[in-house]
């Protein structure tokens, strides 16, 4: 039997009736929807210490940026306000009721719908709080885009999603995954969208974010999240603003000569483009999320990590999604300012781009997918594949495409919407990820072959993908 869901009014109320939970609430941009829920709930003295809201721009500055510019919704900005209101809660009351306060600081920096609607909704939510008043203060952060096309709506969406992430952190910080699915309660997923998540802290220091990132996608709190090159979990929005980006979809368990090489051709043809810079240029490794279930409904955490792990030593970045047409990936990735987006992908693949069985959901089957994967900035750069015992190539000529869809075909080819990629190496297009993987599990040494040394030497070093020499 599932747990009951407590209202946000229950949530406020059994915060406040905590004798042991007291502190602040800095709110700047959507007013002060979490605390007034505190106030209206009652019993609001027992909890809180302050209230703020610094919503003039040369205020927010004076109080928590006074050492240079910045963006006000942002995750930098919500780190100097939960900084600068925790220390002065500490300083000023760590001596008379410190010994016995678990002290917290709410804060968030959002940006709601403005009178005209021309603005996409969005903001920064974090808490940093203590569970013991011994030891030093954990810290939650998440980013949230808000759907709604209402201002106030906005506002109680904002205020019902930060009593969850306060109640959460308090009643679910053991437990990761009811802590996430904990902040969606009372709330409808069209609403709101949790894309971004970081925990820190010493009650916290069990939690690894990459997999709170997945989580979030398996929960259906976001479509997808995104890694740097250091396995660090960054907001899409932030890391994908004015970049060309490279995407290639795949397993990578583990990336072979041939993933190599997409990449690097890939990058070369990105290269002769008038607006490339190397700067600007982002190769984002792309893992469906159904390549990472087991059996059943659980993710591998051990084959993710070892993947993810993988490619950032290569310095990839990575990304998991929860999309499986390449034109909702397309349309995704559209909602953000890119300066342009190529799509990488073996010419097999392509065929089944072109396969309309693939499109029974949309009203205008696969012409409409091909007016939502090929937007202004996006191309197809497709990579030949060699078929399996066979010398024949599958290639952007030779591929199986179905004679209606010829002259359509042509239009794209002929605008540069799909582009073959040449100069790529002939004598490695028999290698296969899935036959490398079944030789490292069984113990066939001749699995080397068909990755770079950098890949073999951490594979055997690190006994991944059930290697067991």
């Amino acid at each position: 039997m599932s747990e009951q869901v407590l209202t946000t009014k229950n949530k406020a109320l059994q915060i406040n009736l905590d004798p042991s939970i007291f502190g602040t609430i800095s709110e700047i941009g959507g007013g002060q929807e979490v605390s007034r829920h505190f106030f209206q709930a009652g019993g609001a003295s027992g909890t809180i210490a302050k209230t703020i809201s610094a919503y003039d721009k040369t205020f927010s500055d004076t109080l928590y940026n006074k050492r240079g510019k910045g963006r006000y919704v942002s995750e930098g900005r919500l780190e100097k306000m939960l900084k600068k209101e925790y220390d002065e809660l500490v300083d000023t009351l760590e001596d008379s009721r410190g010994s016995e306060s678990n002290f917290f600081v709410f804060g968030d920096t959002v940006e709601t719908l403005n009178y005209h609607k021309t603005n996409q909704g969005h903001g920064w939510l974090g808490v940093r709080f203590r569970l013991d008043p011994k030891k030093e203060a954990n810290t939650i952060i998440i980013h949230v885009n808000l759907f709604e096309n209402d201002g106030l709506l906005q506002q109680y969406t904002l205020g019902a999603l930060g009593v969850n992430l306060i109640y959460a952190c308090f009643n679910h910080y053991k437990k990761p995954n009811s802590f996430l699915r904990s902040l969606m309660e009372n709330l409808d997923r069209d609403r709101v969208e949790v894309n971004y998540i970081k925990m820190r802290g010493p009650d916290l220091d069990y939690v690894d974010n990459r997999l709170l990132g997945v989580q979030l996608v398996k929960n259906e709190m976001t479509m997808a999240v995104m890694f740097d090159r250091q396995g660090q979990v960054q907001q899409p929005s932030d890391m994908l603003y004015k970049k060309n980006v490279i995407v290639l979809r795949g397993t990578f368990r583990p990336i072979t000569y041939v993933g190599f090489d997409m990449l690097k051709t890939s990058v070369g043809l990105c290269r002769k483009e008038a607006d490339y810079h190397k700067d600007d240029t982002i190769v984002l490794c792309e893992m469906n999320l159904d390549r990472l279930m087991r059996k059943g409904d659980d993710i591998d955490e051990k084959d993710f990590l070892d993947r993810v792990d993988i490619l950032n030593g290569m310095g990839q970045y990575v990304m998991v999604s929860g999309f499986f047409e390449f034109y909702k990936l397309s349309d995704y990735f559209s909602s953000f300012k890119l300066k342009a987006l190529r799509m990488l992908l073996g010419a097999n693949t392509l065929e089944k781009i072109f396969d309309e069985s693939h499109y029974q959901d949309l009203n205008g089957g696969l012409l409409q997918a091909m007016g939502m994967l090929f937007n202004e900035k996006t191309k197809l750069l497709i990579y030949p594949f060699k078929k399996k015992n066979s010398d024949e190539l599958i290639t952007t000529e030779s591929f199986h495409l179905p004679e209606k869809y010829r002259h359509l075909y042509e239009h794209l080819i002929s605008n540069s919407f799909i582009v073959p990629i040449t100069g790529y190496r002939k004598n490695i297009l028999g290698i296969y990820s899935k036959e490398v993987l079944k030789k490292i599990q069984e113990g066939d040494q001749t699995w080397e072959d068909g990755v770079p040394k950098y890949i073999s030497e951490m594979i055997k070093s690190r006994k991944l993908f059930g290697y067991k020499g």
